[in-house]
């Protein structure tokens, strides 16, 4: 067998470089994107905004799906530019996806970051070969979330932080290797099947969010993910939050019906990840990680080059405290 292509670990940022903030599905107002890029200077970096991020079509994509693309591709394009932070999720990523090449990607590797809706732009990335971080968006920064922003910027300047989160009673404990892919559940679930996942042979870790979906809607959204042929190359799962569910399903939370699903396969199981729509705590998708899981605590280990940060989440304050330099 051929051997398998590292994942590329984009450079790391320097005080001056240029940050684009563009919006590659709905639209929010310019005020917001001011107050993101007001958040990016006082990390030492220079924004730019994306030249159609005040577009507007059908009164809710930040505009044409051309023009949404363009700006990706400016971004990707332009070397002075180090780092793209998406405005915000919503819809219409997708529409994105066959006006961008994987060549672009490949050519000129900078790191993307967002969550919800850009789960499928980040999977596009990964699967050309190239990290992004799952992480907070312009209207996140723009809205004051201190910690996931700061924690954002220790990322692109290098420093790579490692998660520690309290027990859950519905963990099952285990050790797992893999590349970190996944995201949003409705977003990752849509591109299953398609060019843009990793290529085969790549044992994985899942992690999946979701918010304002009803239990059987997510129910039958992770059955779709088990069904497809390369799902045994999952090796561990971490579920985050879900938010804003209707419970139309008598279970007692969306872990317990998700963990069940898995009840068949020897691989550790974390649920209760402090991330998704509220909390955006930075991932390194495609980074090569480590999952353990124990009675007492998660692990999770990015396994990327870089000094190293460790953060333990007190669960029932919910606060999150660095532990170690």
């Amino acid at each position: 067998m051929e051997h398998e292509k590292e994942i590329v670990l984009p450079p790391y940022l320097k005080e001056g470089d240029k940050v684009a903030l563009v919006s590659p599905a709905y639209w929010i107002p310019q005020e917001a994107i001011q107050k993101a890029a007001e958040t990016v200077k006082s990390w030492g970096l220079q924004p730019v905004i994306g030249p159609h991020t005040n577009s507007l079509n059908v009164n809710v994509y930040a505009g044409t799906a051309d023009e949404r693309a363009a700006d990706i591709l400016w971004a990707l394009k332009d070397d002075s530019i180090k780092a793209i932070i998406c405005t915000r999720g919503g819809y219409g990523s997708i529409h994105l996806l066959n006006r961008i090449h994987t060549e672009d990607y490949q050519k000129h590797p900078k790191w993307l970051i967002g969550h919800g809706d850009i789960t499928t732009l980040i999977n596009a990335v990964t699967s050309a070969g190239v990290m992004s971080i799952h992480g907070p968006m312009a209207f996140q920064l723009a809205n004051g979330q201190e910690l996931d922003s700061q924690i954002t910027r220790d990322v692109l300047f290098g420093t790579i932080p490692q998660y520690k989160i309290a027990g859950n009673d519905h963990n099952r404990c285990g050790h797992a290797e893999g590349v970190l892919v996944g995201g949003n559940l409705s977003s990752f679930t849509s591109i299953v099947g398609t060019k843009f996942l990793l290529p085969p042979d790549r044992d994985c870790i899942l992690f999946i969010e979701e918010v304002e979906e009803s239990l059987h809607d997510i129910d039958r959204l992770f059955y779709m993910l088990q069904l497809q042929s390369g799902f045994e190359r999952v090796k561990g799962v971490i579920f985050g939050s879900f938010n804003s569910i209707k419970f139309d399903l008598q279970f007692g939370s969306v872990e317990q019906m998700l963990v069940a699903h898995l009840r068949d396969l020897d691989i550790p199981i974390c649920c209760g990840f402090p991330v998704g729509s509220n909390s955006c705590l930075p991932l390194i998708m495609g980074a090569p990680c480590k999952l353990d899981v124990s009675v007492e605590e998660v692990t999770l280990t990015f396994n990327n080059e870089g000094d190293k940060r460790t953060y333990y989440i007190d669960r029932p304050s919910q606060q999150l405290m660095k532990i170690a330099e």
